[in-house]
């Protein structure tokens, strides 16, 4: 009788005890709800990010990491044209290596919950710049190196790609695109047109937009290697130099009013600073800053 009595009590507990443990287990389960909370493929493997990033040891006992990041802040748009609002973003993965390697990727939302798909090798320590959602597509603008040029050589030719993905199995097609008033960054010049400033993004995460989105230009006479610039304030201009994508403004001389709140002052600055230019085919004019601390678009 006192078996059967223990046998009993035993399965009461195991049956009660292992339904707790089930509802503990799916009460903690983690809802995907944004794209850095989702799983991506790299190079066909998944990699699963909490709070925007993974890590894992590449050897058992290494200290050595496989660690992959979300790079800034993913950018929203409806890709799907389902009304709701996807994501396209820049996954950076270091290996502990020398390299630092690039990805583009989408979250689609599906009823709200964020699916992210395999990935798009951008390239090896390249210069992210703008990323977007346009027309169904996700447009992703960054800078590299050129052919056969080392790694020492800081990136400095822009590029762009067009992206789009299958909504069955998740992945990533590279598309070519050609819309009204695309251009074509092989023929486009500094001279071809007065370029408004639109802003300057840095790497530290700090983006600078004008108050006035007419007042900052820049102007450039090719036959006479001058520039003219007009700022919220006063009018600068002066000489420039070109090698290769490589620019240096220099002998700049300005008009000297006082004008509070204005923005010339970052805006000169940001001339001083600046080392490479590249063309988008969203008709852009891409600056490099020195030490790729940054970049600042003109269109």
């Amino acid at each position: 009788m006192k078996k059967i009595l223990i046998i009993v009590i035993v399965l009461v507990v195991l049956f009660f005890g292992g339904r707790y443990l089930f509802v503990g287990i799916q009460e903690s389960k983690v809802v995907i709800s944004d794209p850095f909370n989702t799983t991506y493929l790299i190079n066909e493997e998944p990699f699963t990010l909490v709070n925007g990033s993974f890590e894992k040891e590449i050897v058992p006992g290494s200290a050595i990491k496989d660690k992959v990041s979300v790079f800034g802040e993913p950018v929203f748009g409806d890709i799907d044209n389902d009304g709701d609002d996807d994501a396209v973003l820049i996954l950076v993965n270091d290996q502990g290596g020398s390299g630092t390697f690039y990805y583009a990727a989408i979250a689609v939302n599906i009823d709200g919950e964020y699916k992210g798909t395999d990935t798009i090798f951008l390239g090896d320590r390249i210069a992210p710049q703008t990323f977007r959602i346009i027309n169904s597509r996700a447009e992703v603008n960054y800078v590299e190196r050129g052919p056969g040029e080392p790694f020492s050589v800081q990136p400095s030719f822009g590029k762009t790609i067009h992206l789009q993905f299958d909504p069955v199995s998740l992945r990533l097609i590279q598309v070519e695109v050609n819309f009204e008033g695309e251009s074509d960054p092989n023929i486009m010049k500094l001279d071809m047109k007065t370029w408004k400033w639109i802003k300057s993004v840095y790497n530290s995460g700090i983006e600078i937009t004008p108050k006035e989105t007419e007042a900052f230009t820049l102007t450039f006479d090719n036959d006479k290697n001058a520039f003219s610039a007009t700022t919220d304030c006063n009018s600068m201009g002066g000489a420039y130099e070109i090698k290769d994508n490589q620019i240096t403004f220099k002998d700049v001389v300005s008009t000297l009013m006082f004008c509070e709140d204005s923005q010339e002052q970052e805006f000169s600055s940001m001339l001083g600073e600046i080392q490479f230019f590249s063309f988008t085919n969203e008709g852009e004019l891409v600056f490099v800053l020195k030490s790729d601390s940054g970049s600042v678009i003109f269109k």
